[in-house]
């Protein structure tokens, strides 16, 4: 089966699980921004990655499902949110992390497999004002906020176990 990753990553962390559940390392992996000159009736199973930055997905992803909505009709499709939200027990799968609930709603999309992943919160890799806002951001949703740190949160036992799924 001839597969596609699709990611739009704020800080690599989408890419990786893409890495992760490209199990073959056959599959073409792109990131968003690049998608112009790829026929994607040439591929059977279309993966989309995308992390939430600020509350949001990337808008392009959402433009991706708008626009091909037809074409990923007719294959086999994955979606997957990265988000930091997603670190709470209560949040982390496709039925009640609301950044899952809110994209497929506003795309009107139903992928064959749905994934939700925990994202990274790398501190000393953001610009003064992203460090404070996401600061601010871990705050008020009881996250760890020391800017000298880098936070993982990804499980990647469950990014293991949904590539099992989706494969």
């Amino acid at each position: 089966m001839k597969k596609i990753f699709i990611y739009s990553s704020s800080n690599g962390q989408s890419l990786k699980i893409c890495e992760t559940l490209n199990e073959e390392k056959e599959s073409l992996i792109l990131n968003i921004d690049r998608l112009n000159s790829v026929n994607l009736d040439n591929f059977d199973q279309i993966i989309i990655g995308a992390s939430v930055k600020y509350g949001d997905h990337n808008k392009k992803i959402y433009n991706f499902v708008k626009n091909n909505k037809i074409l990923l009709e007719r294959k086999k499709t994955v979606f997957f949110s990265v988000n930091a939200t997603a670190r709470k027990s209560e949040k982390n799968t496709p039925n009640t992390n609301p950044y899952i609930i809110k994209f497929l709603k506003k795309t009107n999309w139903k992928p064959d497999y749905i994934g939700v992943f925990a994202g990274k919160i790398d501190f000393p890799n953001y610009n003064f004002l992203e460090k404070y806002i996401i600061k601010f951001i871990m705050w008020i949703t009881n996250g760890p906020t020391d800017t000298t740190k880098t936070f993982e949160f990804t499980d990647w036992d469950a990014v293991k176990k949904f590539s099992r799924e989706i494969n």
